[in-house]
């Protein structure tokens, strides 16, 4: 008995072991290094020279129907932890994909989708304080993807309650003192090139949010943002604009505004494989105010951001430099600033 019990589990071992070798996924790890000098104007800045390196594991593997799976998780200075997110691809349904708060889901995806050699215009080094978009991207969420048909890809995305990321298997994020409830986001992704040459670099973008709002203290009314873009690309060159709104509820609130309009431009050129320039700004207009609140001038505003950049590729290194003016930085009027940002990059 004993001799039958060990040779049936031994036959066992050997099935569940080929039950694990043809359904093992596969796990890759890749990383960065970042080292950038910085010289910010009049400012008082220190230590000039900043470091930033981050490791990220992905894996993938099939089930028996033939869909697949995929996890991300990413780690920043110090082996931190940054963000993580599976997917799983549903062959001709689409993709659903779980995500822990990594502003890359919903309307944050559609922010910033100007071209540019580098960074946006606002994100090399000095932002000025401009306001983006981000719905439900920073949140815990749910994101449903289309397939892509006729050149049209669209995102459904869901967070429970927003501004809750990162929670824990087998267990919940607690009750949330804020007056943030759930969160809806959707958008869609154009490429409407109708089969021909002139119009495949064509893309046109859109999305629109909403997130719940509750405060009995203050007369809040829900959180709202859209956004809407187009980026033409053709030969070496590629131009786009973009456009969008928040209106964060406060109608009455303590806050003095209650919404920013966004616009901005970008055309980014490649010299060549290796070499690529590019020009862009971005703008952030306060959009309104409470009536407890006087106007109080428009260069106060406004903020604007001004970028010239180049970057160059060498092998798994980048070398970039952006030039960086910010108008009106933080809404301070005649608070002008500028930067230059010279940094190289090490991918592995």
């Amino acid at each position: 008995m004993n001799k039958l019990t060990k040779v049936g589990c031994s036959a066992l071992c050997g099935s569940l072991a080929a039950i694990s070798a043809a359904n093992a996924g596969d796990l890759a790890v890749t990383g960065s290094a970042h080292v950038t000098y910085m010289s910010h104007g009049g400012e008082t800045t220190g230590n000039p020279f900043g470091m930033q390196s981050s490791v990220g594991f992905s894996g993938s593997g099939e089930l028996d129907n033939g869909w697949t799976f995929g996890f991300n998780i990413d780690e920043t200075d110090t082996v931190a932890f940054s963000a993580a997110r599976v997917n799983i691809t549903m062959g001709g349904l689409g993709t659903i994909e779980f995500d822990g708060g990594n502003s890359g889901n919903g309307i944050a995806a559609y922010d910033n989708v100007l071209p540019t050699a580098w960074e946006e215009a606002h994100g090399a080094g000095l932002s000025g304080g401009v306001k983006t978009v981000l719905g439900v991207g920073g949140s815990d969420n749910i994101q449903y993807t289309t397939p892509t048909v006729l050149g049209t890809t669209i995102n459904v995305t869901y967070a429970h309650e927003v501004g809750k990321a990162d929670t824990a298997d087998k267990a919940v994020s607690g009750s949330s003192n804020t007056s943030t409830g759930a969160g809806y986001d959707a958008t869609i992704k154009i490429n409407p090139s109708l089969g021909t040459e002139i119009l495949s670099g064509l893309n046109l973008y859109a999305g629109g949010s909403v997130v719940e709002q509750y405060d009995n203290a203050n007369p809040l009314e829900d959180k709202y943002e859209l956004v809407g873009a187009v980026t033409y690309a053709l030969g070496p060159v590629e131009v786009g604009a973009m456009w969008s709104g928040l209106y964060d509820g406060e109608e009455g609130g303590t806050g003095a505004y209650t919404g920013y309009k966004n616009h901005g431009f970008g055309v980014a050129f490649n010299v060549s494989d290796d070499l690529s320039v590019s020009y862009g700004e971005y703008q952030s207009r306060k959009a309104g105010y409470t009536n407890s609140n006087v106007q109080s001038g428009e260069d106060t505003r406004v903020v604007e951001v001004t970028s010239w950049q180049a970057a160059y590729t060498m092998g798994g290194a980048s070398f970039r430099v952006a030039d960086v003016k910010a108008d009106n930085a933080l809404w301070t009027a005649g608070d002008n600033e500028k930067a230059t940002i010279i940094s190289m990059g090490l991918a592995f």
